[in-house]
């Protein structure tokens, strides 16, 4: 037999600041190929959609910049960069260089519950350069910063007639496998986000190509109602009559939750979480399917004999849409991904089992040839 393998302290390395960001950035992004360059900007993007719900223009632009940079504007109170900020939470330096072992306030109305990402520090880390712009109390506030360090202490720049935080940044080359941003996917980041915060105003330009910049802007009043009629939409031209959606708020897993149903001929369920795509599913998306099985099985035990045969059955043919945004989301994983949290799954069960068979009682007729798809 070999000597003895011993591991002791001599052994631990001890990193300092966001070298550990930077060694491991797959931890924190997921990769480091396009899919964690576009996690990384939205990672910024949720920090100022979270300022647009403390006050202000609920608007964001994202700016895909001609020397390959990003720039994030918001338009709420802008951040204080010394610590604490007004509301209680940290400020902005502390955000951009430091883990946060909580979460700044979350906006009154739950616009964007913070996801507990640590978008800001993770890009402050993975960027060559940022510069981290303040417009505050008439002042205009101005800070540097190098993969995650601050090269000096923030400056008054001169006066301001607005208010708003802006971040400018280049993504790692000797990180990332690319650090060219996809218009195109993006776009279709930020149009699914304005969907899922109905109100909100999202920009998005590219300044990159030759003949001039593009542009996208991005709002949508009927939030998910409008967003699974888009995704129901390729194969049925023609607006579905009935279109099932709501909104509920339970303070026993204090958040919001929004439902979409569109009855269509093949199946789409789409889940997000704080305003995040959570394609492994989790317990929202279970508490959905349930619910809507207990309803139909309620509904057949009280106006008629038969019953649909299971959530598989009546989740079959439909397009839907289950968004929650909690105080407290219970992530599975560090990019995010699957939501837990069983309190979440019975809420969101009970919801959607006493609004659908309310939804299918009012429309008795229409409530029957569902029936009939489904017990065939």
């Amino acid at each position: 037999m070999g000597g003895e393998v011993r591991y002791d302290a001599a052994h631990i390395e001890v990193i300092q600041g966001l070298e550990a960001v930077r060694r491991r950035p797959g931890m924190y992004v997921g990769s480091t190929g396009s899919r964690g360059l576009h996690g990384m900007v939205m990672g910024v993007f949720e920090h100022a959609v979270n300022e647009t719900a403390a006050g202000g223009r609920r608007a964001v632009e994202v700016t895909l910049t001609a020397d390959g940079g990003v720039r994030i504007t918001d338009h709420g109170p802008g951040v204080p960069f010394t610590t604490p900020a007004d509301d209680g939470g940290p400020g902005l330096e502390d955000r951009l260089c430091h883990f946060q072992g909580g979460r700044p306030p979350i906006g009154r109305d739950r616009i964007w519950a913070w996801s507990g990402s640590h978008g800001l520090t993770v890009a402050n880390a993975l960027s060559t350069h940022l510069t981290a712009e303040v417009h505050r109390c008439g002042e205009h506030w101005i800070q540097e910063f190098a993969c995650g360090t601050a090269l000096a202490p923030p400056v008054v720049a001169g006066p301001s007639g607005r208010s708003g935080t802006t971040f400018a940044f280049h993504p790692d080359p000797g990180i990332f496998e690319t650090v060219d941003c996809s218009f195109a996917f993006l776009g279709e980041r930020l149009r699914e986000v304005a969907f899922l915060l109905p109100g909100l105003d999202v920009t998005l330009t590219d300044e990159r190509p030759a003949d001039g910049p593009a542009v996208q802007r991005y709002r949508f009043p009927g939030g998910v109602r409008d967003l699974a009629l888009s995704l129901a939409a390729p194969r049925h031209p023609e607006p579905p009559p009935h279109v099932l959606a709501f909104a509920s708020d339970d303070p026993r897993m204090a958040g919001v939750l929004d439902v979409a149903v569109v009855w269509t001929e093949e199946q789409r369920i789409l889940g997000y979480a704080n305003g995040r795509a959570t394609p492994q599913g989790g317990t929202h998306l279970e508490g959905f399917r349930q619910g809507l099985a207990d309803a139909f099985t309620a509904y057949a035990g009280a106006y008629g004999p038969d019953s649909p045969g299971g959530d598989t059955a009546v989740t079959d043919r439909i397009t839907a849409v289950v968004s929650v945004r909690l105080d407290e989301p219970e992530f599975e994983g560090a990019t995010l991904t699957a939501l837990g949290g069983d309190v979440v799954r019975a809420c969101v069960q009970e919801a959607v089992r006493d609004h659908v068979l309310a939804w299918l009682a009012e429309r008795p007729e229409r409530a029957a040839r569902l029936m009939e798809r489904w017990t065939a």
